[in-house]
């Protein structure tokens, strides 16, 4: 169900490890398929006015071949990030969001599986055990001769209340190894409260929205924001199937505004399909200890030049000129005044 606080809307694994992801498999098994789209439209997930942020953490699941390791040495099994989020900060709404490439008829049609569930994972905040999860909406599917892409998520809230900041572990539903799933892997996005943050807008987007042949673009407009001049901001994004020279981009239009170009904070390049790099002060932790996130990407923008003049609608705009991408998700946050 998509929320609101204003309205509501649309480490190494042991044989231990082993025994309790089979055991938390068995308590999801019985709840039913959500349904696969090849296209889910974007609309808002969560959106609240108040003191406080958003944070992510994401990473990649094996095969991602780690920093240094000679090629074709992939890692298996789950795959950890850290949450970084202020103390005393009080987690208002999070959503985990999954995905990635299968070889093709790997989800099959008709409920017909060959390959991982692509409706379920397990996690793991930090110090706690495996939970089961399962997707609560539409599952993105989009398939192509070469491969099967697919985009799940979940409302994590209650778990990532309890787990606060810290590690957290994301398993693939089955344990598949690297050979059975080409790439893939997870992102978290948690909107917190503080009472010492600044007032802000936050809010969380989400679908399963293709870029590239036909479609070059896609505009997201987020509505009713009345953001004053000056203030400051950020978005992030969750993408699917990224490369770093599919000359893509993002721009954002605050009002009325001359758009502009954001910038991704792991460098210059304006690109919302680039793998995820340190968070705005701060390094992402992760592991396995990948230079990307294989070809799940989660961007982190500047907001802040497009907020100069403040504006009442912020319009996003994605563009590709190569290969393109899948957006899966879109989370804003932008200075609301005093």
């Amino acid at each position: 169900m998509r929320k609101s606080m204003d309205r509501t809307g649309r480490g190494a694994v042991s044989a231990l490890a082993a025994l309790a992801l089979s055991a938390a498999l068995t308590s999801a098994a019985a709840a039913p398929a959500p349904g696969d789209s090849a296209r889910v439209p974007f609309a808002e997930r969560f959106h609240t006015t108040g003191h406080g942020g958003i944070s992510r953490a994401a990473a990649s699941w094996p095969g991602c071949r780690a920093a240094g390791r000679r090629a074709g040495a992939a890692r298996s099994g789950p795959s950890r990030a850290r949450l970084r989020l202020p103390a005393g900060a009080r987690v208002r709404y999070a959503r985990l969001y999954w995905g990635g490439g299968l070889p093709a008829g790997a989800l099959g049609a008709g409920g017909h599986r060959t390959g991982p569930d692509p409706a379920r994972v397990l996690l793991a905040g930090p110090g706690g055990r495996y939970r089961p999860v399962r997707a609560d909406g539409a599952i993105g599917h989009r398939t192509t001769p070469r491969a099967d892409t697919y985009q799940a998520s979940a409302d994590v809230t209650a778990l990532v209340r309890q787990g606060g900041p810290g590690p957290y572990t994301v398993a693939r539903a089955t344990g598949a190894r690297a050979r059975t799933a080409s790439w893939g892997g997870w992102a978290l996005v948690a909107v917190y409260t503080h009472p010492r943050a600044p007032l802000r807008r936050l809010a969380l987007w989400d679908g399963f929205e293709e870029l590239g042949g036909r479609r070059r673009a896609l505009t997201v407009a987020l509505n009713g924001l009345r953001i004053p001049p000056g203030a400051r901001g950020r978005a992030g994004t969750v993408t699917y199937h990224g490369m770093r020279d599919n000359e893509s981009g993002i721009t954002a239009k605050a009002g009325r505004n001359t758009p502009v170009v954001l910038r991704d904070s792991a460098g210059p390049a304006n690109s919302p399909a680039k793998s995820a790099g340190p968070d705005f002060g701060g390094r992402t932790v992760r592991a396995p200890e990948c230079r990307t996130t294989g070809r799940l990407d989660s961007g982190l923008f500047d907001l802040t030049p497009a907020l100069r003049y403040g504006g009442d609608r912020l319009a996003f705009r994605f563009t590709t000129r190569k290969a393109g991408y899948l957006l899966g998700a879109l989370f804003v946050q932008a200075g609301a005044g005093h």
